[in-house]
C-alpha cells in the first residue's frame, strides 16, 4: 500500500501531513515496573514500538521522523542500564538495515555521537553509509543528544567563524543559526509527540520546536502503536497553525 492510499484509508488529508514528526519516547521503565519486570525488559519492548512507528510513518508519507533515543543526561543512569541500551541500539542498527533499504529510508544521527561506544559508532556509520542514497524518508536518531549542548556547539562554531573574520556578526539570522545546528538542512518539526504523560520537553530540539504543535499522550512508549499515531496526526490536521499571526 502506498503512502497516499494508507493515509486516505485512515481519513488523513495527504496535503496536510506534517513534514517532520519528532517523538520523545518515554515510559519504558514504568511499563516494565507495572509488569514487575526489570527496566531492560521495558527498553526491549520499546524497540518494537520504534519499529512500528518507523514503518507507519514511512507508509503514511512522513518525510522526516526524529526519535529521541538517548539524551546527554541518560549517561547518568546505572551502568548496567546504559550497557543494555547500547546493546539494543546496536542490535537495532544491525537488524533494520535490510528493511531500511527495502523501504527507501535514510538513517541519520544527531547528537554527541563521539561519546557512543566504538562498536555502536561503527554499526551506526555502516548503516548510515548503506542508506545514504535513500530518498523515501529520513530517520533521525537523537543519540547522546541535548538541546542545550547543540546550541552551545552552534555558538562555538559561529563565534569561531566570526573571530576569524569569515562572517559578519551583523548578518547572522535565524536561518544562519539553523544551518549550524545538528539538523541543518531539515525542516523544523511540525509535530512533537511525547508519550507517558509527562509535561516537559526534556532538553529536546529546543531551537527547532519553537512553533511545533505538541501532543502529550499518557500511553507508555512500548504500548504506542499505529492507531494512536494516526489519531494524533488527525488531531494535528484539525489544528490551526498561526505562527504568531492571527487566524
Amino acid at each position: 500500500m502506498n503512502s497516499s492510499s494508507l493515509s486516505g484509508s485512515f481519513g488523513l488529508d495527504t496535503s496536510m501531513l506534517p513534514k517532520h514528526v519528532a517523538i520523545i519516547m518515554d515510559g519504558n521503565g514504568r511499563w516494565a515496573e507495572k509488569r514487575l519486570m526489570n527496566r531492560i525488559k521495558g527498553h526491549e519492548a520499546g524497540s518494537e514500538a520504534v519499529r512500528t512507528t518507523v514503518r507507519t510513518c514511512r507508509e503514511i508519507g512522513i518525510s522526516v521522523l526524529t526519535l529521541y533515543a538517548f539524551s546527554t543526561e541518560n549517561w547518568q543512569r546505572p551502568k548496567i542500564e546504559i550497557t543494555a541500551l547500547m546493546t539494543l541500539l546496536k542490535k537495532f542498527l544491525d537488524s533494520e538495515k535490510k528493511e531500511m533499504m527495502e523501504n527507501n529510508i535514510r538513517l541519520n544521527a544527531i547528537g554527541q555521537i563521539e561519546k557512543l561506544p566504538e562498536n555502536v559508532r561503527k554499526a551506526l556509520k555502516k548503516t548510515m553509509d548503506l542508506t545514504q542514497s535513500n530518498k523515501g524518508m529520513l530517520l533521525n536518531l537523537a543519540l547522546s543528544y541535548g538541546g542545550r549542548s547543540e546550541i552551545v556547539d552552534m555558538v562555538k562554531i559561529i563565534s569561531a567563524k566570526a573571530k576569524d573574520g569569515k562572517i559578519d556578526p551583523d548578518l547572522i539570522t535565524d536561518e544562519f543559526v539553523a544551518d549550524h545546528l545538528y539538523t541543518a538542512g531539515m525542516p523544523d518539526p511540525d509535530l512533537l509527540i511525547r508519550t507517558s504523560g509527562e509535561m516537559r520537553i526534556s532538553n529536546f530540539l529546543l531551537w527547532q520546536i519553537a512553533y511545533s504543535e505538541i501532543f502529550i499522550t499518557d500511553t507508555l512508549w512500548p504500548d504506542f502503536g499505529k492507531e494512536e499515531l494516526v489519531k494524533i496526526i488527525l488531531d494535528f490536521q484539525n489544528r490551526e497553525r498561526r505562527f504568531g499571526n492571527v487566524g
